[in-house]
């Protein structure tokens, strides 16, 4: 295969397309936003990477290894908008039926799936992964890179590994030190306190990693600087814990081509969703994209368990 593997971080799309498309349902009251926002992407990628290789990636639930180390591990997260979780099942439906394996597992977050997968489809293909997380910095390299949603929603942003320097100001290989002492609010990850970005760059350009600054800590010159630094060793070195992502695969699998290779697009099921949905200026643009696929194959996703109308103002689709 030539083309790139596209890595999906699967509910980072959804709920930017739920909170981007507000007030949208069918007649029988159905919220339908987040499914709208889907078909979009959806049908946006079949677009720009017809037939490309690739799989959407989902979280199931929060490591135990993480949870080890820290047990408020991303407690702070709200839980899913009960309007949102009733489009979840219909939007699985759609990402298969639109020929894209959904690969998930027990305990396991999207991130450590779409590293462990990225570095191993690395070795014969390019990886492009759609996702904002900066974590997955840390697995950018000459053959991966991100492409990150844009502010003004208008696409994607590339990420590669001189972006990533001039985003952050540190190489990619040393984002898990930086991110280690920084922080990360959305996680729960608390950083070493007053330190800030930029700081955090300064002394990981300086020292090369956490380990190294430690055991050169008494180089700081700054004095309040040096013992938040001495007072947060064992903080930094569970942070780095919790930020690493794991790159082997998940306890039995063993990644194959079958994971990543795109089926068939099945027309018929998209149109009969988007009739249900009431979704016309989908099923406008369905008519368009009949005339150039073949018939779909039969739907049969790789698990990774064995050895009103709607809005048009989706200028980010």
């Amino acid at each position: 295969m030539s083309d790139p593997v596209l890595l999906i971080d699967s509910y980072a799309q959804i709920f930017r397309g739920y909170y981007a498309v507000r007030a949208l349902s069918n007649k029988n009251g159905d919220p339908t936003n987040a499914i709208f926002a889907m078909m979009r992407f959806l049908m946006k990628l079949e677009e720009d990477h017809p037939g490309a290789p690739g799989a959407f990636v989902f979280d199931k639930g929060r490591p135990p290894h993480r949870l080890a180390l820290a047990p408020d591990y991303k407690a702070n997260r709200p839980p899913c908008p009960e309007d949102l979780q009733a489009q979840l099942p219909c939007i699985r439906e759609l990402i298969a039926a639109f020929g894209w394996n959904i690969i998930e597992a027990e305990d396991t977050e999207a991130d450590d799936l779409i590293a462990s997968l990225a570095l191993h489809f690395e070795k014969d293909q390019d990886i492009r992964i759609i996702s904002a997380d900066k974590d997955i910095a840390q697995v950018i390299d000459e053959k991966i890179e991100m492409l990150v949603p844009d502010q003004a929603g208008k696409g994607f942003a590339k990420r590669g590994l001189k972006e990533v320097e001039e985003k952050f100001g540190v190489p990619a290989s040393t984002i898990v030190d930086y991110l280690a002492m920084i922080g990360d609010n959305a996680d729960n990850i608390p950083g070493i306190a007053g330190v800030g970005p930029k700081t955090a760059a300064q002394l990981i350009n300086r020292f090369g990693s956490i380990e190294n600054m430690l055991a050169k800590v008494h180089e700081i010159e700054r004095e309040t600087l040096r013992n938040k630094i001495e007072q947060g060793a064992d903080l930094l070195r569970k942070n780095i814990e919790l930020v690493r992502l794991v790159t082997a695969p998940p306890e039995g699998v063993t990644w194959s081509e079958n994971h990543i290779t795109r089926r068939v697009v099945d027309l018929d099921k998209i149109r009969a969703i988007a009739e249900q949905k009431e979704l016309k200026s989908i099923l406008r643009d369905l008519d368009k994209m009949s005339a150039t696929k073949p018939a779909a194959a039969p739907v049969i996703p790789a698990e990774p368990e064995e050895k009103g109308e709607e809005l048009e103002q989706l200028s980010l689709f």
